[in-house]
This record gives C-alpha cells, structure tokens and sequence, in this order.
C-alpha cells in the first residue's frame, strides 16, 4: 500500500505554486483569499485586454475596433474588452479617435488607464501592440504580442500614418474576435 503523508500546516510559498501569494503584488490580506485563475471564471464571455505604452493610441484603438465590430455583428458585450497602458498618456490621441470616428468606432470619451496585474487576470487574455510596452507574464494569462507596421519608418506620417496603422489593428482584430468567439 503507498504511503500518504498529509500536512495539515500551510502551504510553502514556493514559485511551483501558481496561487502563492509570492508570485503576485503585495496587497491586502483580504484580497488574498481570491486564486490567480478564478477571474476568468467569473465570467462566461472570452474578455481581452489591448495594452500598448501610453493608451492613448493603439490599444485604444483595438478596442474601439473590437467593441465596434462586436456591435455590427450584434455580438455586443459577447466579448468583454478592456485597454490599459504600461506609462498611460493624459488623454487618447485625437488622431486615432478621427480616424476610428470614420469607421464608426468612437474613442472621443475614452481614458488612458494604467495596466494592472488584476486587469490582466480579470481578461485573461492580453494583447500588446507594437515593440515598446513591456509586460510581465502571469500565470494563467495568455499573453500575444501584435508587431504592427509603423508607416512612419518608411516616412508616412500624420493621417495617412494613422490610418493605416487603424488598418492593421482592424484585420488583427477581426481575426482575434474570430478565434475568441468560435
């Protein structure tokens, strides 16, 4: 017959324990009762959360792209959809919200939002924009990173520069709305 040992003392923090509160940010003792991969359990929707360096520009423009094409296939709310940046700007990037306005997605209201580790654990999937924004991985969140083209290597700037970074996102966010929703 195998031997079992049962230890009835608390768990050692250790990094193989992925609910061990040494793996996550110091807070208080009472949000400590909460495992790292219950958030996605809290809801039945696929939740994203768009992350680039200031969320003022890309990540607030793929999730204005992925609310507005929800919404046109009558999915709304069928995705939960979130955006944050890693040193968020003071306000979205009026271009991006110009340019986003033609397409029928509105970000004019939005606010840059500082990413968290909770909001990270909340989506459960992350999508970072673009080469600058550094992000620390989570145990139990799917991390993507989107290597967009930057028109403004070649020399596109302004509008034409934004629009089609606008572009990019949009086909990326189709086909991310597309994996998430089956």
């Amino acid at each position: 017959m195998p031997e079992t040992t049962t230890n009835h003392s608390a768990p050692e923090t250790t990094p193989e324990n992925s609910t061990s509160p040494s793996d996550q940010p110091v807070r208080g003792a009472e949000e400590e009762v909460a495992p790292v991969s219950e958030p996605t359990e809290r809801s039945q929707n696929p939740a994203v959360l768009f992350v680039c360096v200031k969320n003022g520009g890309k990540s607030q423009m793929a999730a204005g792209l992925m609310r507005q094409d929800l919404a046109a296939a009558g999915l709304g709310g069928a995705v939960v959809v979130s955006s944050a940046g890693t040193q968020p700007g003071s306000k979205v990037n009026a271009l991006a919200a110009e340019v986003l306005a033609e397409v029928g997605a509105d970000i004019a209201g939005e606010a840059p939002t500082q990413l968290t580790p909770e909001a990270m654990r909340e989506a459960g999937h992350v999508v970072i924009l673009g080469a600058e924004a550094e992000v620390d991985a989570l145990e139990g969140v799917k991390i993507e990173r989107w290597e967009l083209d930057e028109p403004s290597a070649r020399g596109i700037e302004g509008r034409e520069r934004m629009e089609l970074v606008r572009d990019d996102i949009h086909l990326r966010v189709r086909e991310l709305r597309e994996r998430l929703l089956g």
